[in-house]
């Protein structure tokens, strides 16, 4: 019998559709048991989100300052693993609270430690450095990252940020002024995905791993725009510097939290249109070395 365990935090409930319809095909299979543990958090953020404490998670979010999570239910920790399958959402360009939290409590070890881990994804677009952070969190652990799953919202950058705002204030998940598109995956990706699940059951039957990201790739279970990547990096580079100082205000956080708002419609809506343009013209100049981050963000590879 092989055991599988499922890790998730779904605040929409768009990450728990995702696992059930990845290990869907895990849980056909007469021969294996599939575990599911969704993270809990003690004090536990509230959604939809009203904008101040959505804003009001940034420096923790991006600095990985962990939050109390409610204790991991003994009949988990009692397995041992032959498969984790750690879901994961982006919060301000870093791993959500929840998914942060959970890798570095002490049980995290206990349960990833020399187990094959494929990571799982659900972002707006821009996933590229939270996962190179959820790498090292996995290192720490000793757990073997063996294949990764990004599925993201495919519509445009800027569109996105307006579908992905109304339906995390909203709460609900329709077509915003009866125009846009439905925010977050597309249910087509969501359902399609039962195809990763088929692949990886077949990589815990044999328990051969090394080929497992090529196969997922062969699925289109990973896309990278260099765009994105050095938005990414830029963003990453920036919101160093604002939680930083925001994390040290604490008699002024929530004056300095709205100076970060400001700032950051300013970057989204005046400044990541200018990069793009900036992208395009440089690109021809940069051939190869894009190649070279596109292949390297699509492997489970560390630098």
């Amino acid at each position: 019998m092989k055991n599988v365990l499922v890790v998730y935090f779904s605040q929409s409930g768009q990450l728990k559709e995702i696992a059930d319809a990845i290990t869907g095909p895990l849980e056909a299979m007469q021969d294996v048991d599939v575990s599911f543990y969704c993270i809990e958090m003690e004090k536990p953020f509230p959604f939809p989100w009203v904008k101040e404490s959505f804003f009001d998670v940034f420096p923790e979010s991006f600095l990985q300052i962990p939050a109390q999570i409610k204790p991991i239910p003994q009949e988990i920790l009692d397995k041992k693993y032959d498969l984790v399958l750690f879901h994961y959402q982006v919060w301000f360009l870093s791993p959500s609270i929840p998914a942060n939290s959970f890798l570095k409590s002490p049980q995290a070890k206990q349960l990833l430690q020399g187990v094959p881990v494929v990571t799982i994804s659900g972002s707006r677009n821009m996933w590229f450095l939270a996962q190179e952070k959820i790498k090292a969190l996995l290192k720490e652990n000793g757990a073997l990252l063996k294949g990764n799953i990004a599925l993201v919202d495919r519509v445009g950058n800027l569109i996105s940020v307006i579908t992905i705002v109304e339906w995390m204030f909203s709460g609900k998940k329709e077509k915003h002024l009866g125009i846009f598109p439905l925010p977050g995956v597309s249910q087509k990706d969501i359902d399609e995905s039962q195809k990763f699940g088929h692949t990886i059951g077949q990589a815990l039957q044999s328990n051969h791993y090394d080929d497992l990201q090529e196969k997922l790739l062969a699925q289109d279970a990973v896309r990278v725009s260099p765009y994105l990547v050095a938005v990414d990096k830029k963003g990453n580079f920036i919101f160093s510097k604002w939680s930083a100082f925001i994390i040290k205000r604490t008699n002024t956080r929530k004056k300095w939290l709205k100076v970060f708002v400001v700032y950051l419609v300013l970057a989204i809506w005046v400044i990541s249109p200018i990069v793009y343009i900036l992208h395009l013209i440089t690109y021809p100049f940069k051939i190869n070395k894009i190649k070279k981050t596109v292949k390297y963000f699509k492997t489970v590879h560390s630098v």
